[in-house]
């Protein structure tokens, strides 16, 4: 997989590089230090994954996050940082960003690159045990307002718990299509993007 990577810390986007090369199967295409250069280095490269920082000068990750996916909503950008902020976690999710990661977990980088190339969206250990408490503080939900029906909640919920379709489908003894058409129906009906924003749509709601 392609991959830009963009950090302010030379000595950190030098040790990544190194890192992930040496798997194999991944190419780090070029490397920039702030917010600017995610920017331009997505529109030079159009990379599988932009890996990138989030506290930066200048233009911050976040900010470089929500201008690309604004132009290009399918942009695959996996948010690596030092701080684990309950302000950038939101954020993150709501921006629709595949990831948010700590750099402190440097093993997990490479599993979560993989991930998001197949589609998925990761957060680290940490982040997912932070998500019900900071945004499931509402009272339960009337999905049915919604036409969400019961089977339609099932799917809602355990894309929440951050199954993948495949994990779904065998949960619940169905193919894989008939999850992406669920998935499809109830992202149209509540009119969300993607499954990320489905999960914060969930944690806020229940």
């Amino acid at each position: 997989m392609n991959i830009v990577i963009i950090d302010d810390d030379m000595l950190v986007t030098s040790a990544l590089k190194a890192i992930l090369e040496a798997s194999g199967t991944v190419k780090v295409l070029e490397a920039g230090s702030n917010g600017s250069d995610a920017i331009k280095l997505y529109e030079k490269h159009k990379p599988d994954i932009l890996l990138t920082d989030i506290q930066m000068k200048g233009i911050s990750g976040l900010e470089a996050t929500e201008t690309i996916l604004k132009k290009y909503p399918e942009a695959k950008i996996l948010l690596l940082t030092t701080f684990l902020d309950d302000e950038y976690i939101i954020q993150a999710l709501k921006l629709g960003a595949k990831g948010y990661l700590l750099k402190h977990n440097y093993e997990s980088i490479l599993p979560a690159l993989e991930a998001v190339y197949s589609g998925q969206s990761v957060f680290g250990t940490e982040i997912i045990s932070k998500i019900p408490e900071l945004l499931n503080s509402v009272p339960k939900f009337d999905y049915t307002s919604y036409d969400i029906n019961e089977r339609e909640l099932k799917v809602i919920e355990l894309i929440a718990d951050g199954l993948s379709n495949k994990e779904i489908a065998a949960r619940l003894y169905l193919s894989e299509g008939t999850v992406r058409n669920y998935l499809s129906t109830i992202l149209e009906k509540l009119e969300l993007h993607n499954r990320t924003q489905l999960a914060i749509f969930y944690y806020k709601h229940n």
